[in-house]
C-alpha cells in the first residue's frame, strides 16, 4: 500500500512544480482549490504530496462516513500536513 506522504530526496527540479518523474504537476495546470490553499501555506511540501493529502482525506472522510463538506476536508489535511512539517526524521542511537 503506497505511503500518503512521499519524501522528496532532491534533484534538480524544484519540487513545488514537478512531479515524481520530473514531469510538471497539477501546480502548473488549475488546482483544487483546497489543494492550492494548503501548497500555498505548505511551501516546504511538494505540490503532489498536498494534492495526495487532500484527495486521501476526502476518501477516508468518505469511506468512514462523515461529511466531506471543503471545510473539513481541508482542516483534516492541514493537521496532516502540520505534523509532516512539524516531525523531526528518526535518527539512528550513537553506538
Amino acid at each position: 500500500m503506497p505511503a500518503v506522504a512521499t519524501r522528496f530526496t532532491g534533484g534538480t527540479a524544484d519540487p513545488r512544480t514537478s512531479g515524481s518523474c520530473g514531469a510538471p504537476s497539477r501546480a502548473a495546470h488549475a488546482q483544487e482549490p483546497v489543494s492550492a490553499r494548503l501548497s500555498d501555506e505548505f511551501l516546504t511540501v511538494p505540490v503532489a504530496t498536498v494534492d495526495r493529502c487532500v484527495e486521501d482525506v476526502r476518501a477516508c472522510a468518505a469511506h468512514l462516513g462523515v461529511d466531506v463538506s471543503t471545510a473539513v476536508v481541508e482542516r483534516i489535511a492541514r493537521e496532516h500536513l502540520l505534523a509532516r512539517v512539524n516531525s523531526a526524521p528518526l535518527v539512528d542511537p550513537p553506538g
